[in-house]
């Protein structure tokens, strides 16, 4: 393992930390439930040491139709569907107005942190190495020759680019272009004193697109200011919140990846939240339309809080690229998105087979970058409604 940083200290430091096994299109499904099956399985192998729970994901919505939702479950997608009094019934915490709840129940959350943890005794224990520096150059004569700075050259006869938002340079280094973009998303963690969300929650997503309930007052300003005017425009659906730390835990998430415009990654993501200083009320104001509860919190914000971020590598289809690259001996696990922390597993051992020459699962191809010969997926792709993108 080649990385100029502490391994898990860049954007996988940024995670929601969550997984669910619910995608509008089969492969996606199939690739996540594998990813589970394996966390599941070191769950158990470790006594849980990096927390595993399974909560579930509820999705809600203020609309009375949702065949649409419906269409887009793939079978083997163990789900609950509640609408009217029964939303309540199951999820106190949601706006009396929410008339349907999708349970996504083999969802939930992981410590990404205690699970990279893990990871790296493992390859420690089978004799891998970790050399810090950051790769500059890749040439290739009989084996490929990377030029790390802060230490000696590195000679291989196969490589993985599992660069995260790097992976499109590390990949011109081979002479190719990859097809994805970065993301920057952003997410507030707070101390939730007034307890206003009950610690039993599952991990909670409005589907709906909103307005942020500004007074009038405050509307007019922001319509008369150029930079701040889209904040009086109807935002995306998406806004998401969950409980941190179990049950005797105080603090809480919020999320909402509402930004859409690429940036080129910065070196130091520590800064790069300033960069948006209104989030932390922007998505306490959505969260509040979605968990009333939280009201209270608008006129006087949390004391203590964190304003964090990391960048969505991705496809624009919003899949992954996992297996060979053009360059023979050269392989990627790259544009995992916001779904890397539970994709991980099955990425990994996905790439593993691709370089292996072991048999594949049916989901490879698809997933690699093979896909774009295919124009009927393509297709299918590009029209579909929804992406996934929670």
């Amino acid at each position: 393992m080649i990385d100029p940083r502490q391994p898990m200290s860049y954007t996988s430091a940024q995670s929601g930390d969550n997984y669910r096994n619910w995608w509008p299109h089969p492969v996606m499904t199939a690739f996540t439930d594998a990813s589970i099956d394996e966390l599941d399985r070191f769950a158990r192998d470790t006594d849980n040491v990096f927390n595993m729970t399974r909560g579930g994901y509820v999705l809600a919505t203020r609309r009375d139709d949702i065949t649409a939702f419906e269409r887009a479950m793939q079978p083997g997608i163990d789900v609950g569907i509640y609408a009217g009094a029964a939303v309540h019934e199951h999820f106190p915490a949601l706006a009396r107005d929410i008339r349907h709840a999708i349970h996504i129940r083999r969802g939930g959350d992981i410590s990404g942190q205690q699970l990279g943890a893990w990871m790296l005794e493992q390859i420690r224990a089978n004799g891998g190495r970790l050399v810090r520096g950051e790769v500059t150059a890749i040439s290739r004569n009989d084996r490929f020759v990377l030029d790390v700075s802060g230490a000696n050259d590195v000679k291989a006869d196969a490589i993985v680019n599992a660069a995260g938002p790097f992976a499109h340079r590390v990949a011109a280094m081979l002479g190719e272009a990859l097809p994805v973009k970065n993301v920057f998303e952003q997410k507030v963690a707070f101390e939730d004193r007034l307890g206003a969300i009950p610690r039993d929650m599952p991990f909670s997503i409005d589907l709906d697109e909103k307005h942020l309930g500004w007074t009038r007052e405050e509307q007019a300003m922001l319509a008369a200011d150029p930079d701040l005017e889209w904040l009086t425009r109807p935002m995306p659906g998406g806004t998401h919140c969950r409980p941190e730390g179990g049950a005797h835990g105080q603090w809480v998430k919020l999320g909402w990846a509402y930004n859409d415009k690429a940036s080129e990654p910065q070196e130091d993501l520590v800064n790069e939240p300033a960069s948006d200083p209104q989030f932390p009320e922007i998505v306490m104001r959505g969260a509040a339309a979605f968990l009333p509860a939280l009201t209270p919190y608008i006129e006087t914000p949390p004391t203590r809080y964190s304003h964090y971020g990391g960048y969505y590598t991705m496809t624009e289809e919003n899949w992954p690229l996992v297996g060979p690259m053009q360059a023979d001996g050269a392989f990627m696990v790259a544009a995992l998105s916001g779904f890397g922390s539970m994709a991980a597993c099955a990425a990994g051992k996905l790439c593993a087979g691709w370089l292996c020459g072991t048999p594949l699962p049916d989901f490879a191809g698809p997933l690699s970058a093979g896909r774009y010969r295919n124009a009927e997926l393509m297709e299918q792709l590009r029209s579909a409604t929804s992406k996934g993108l929670l």
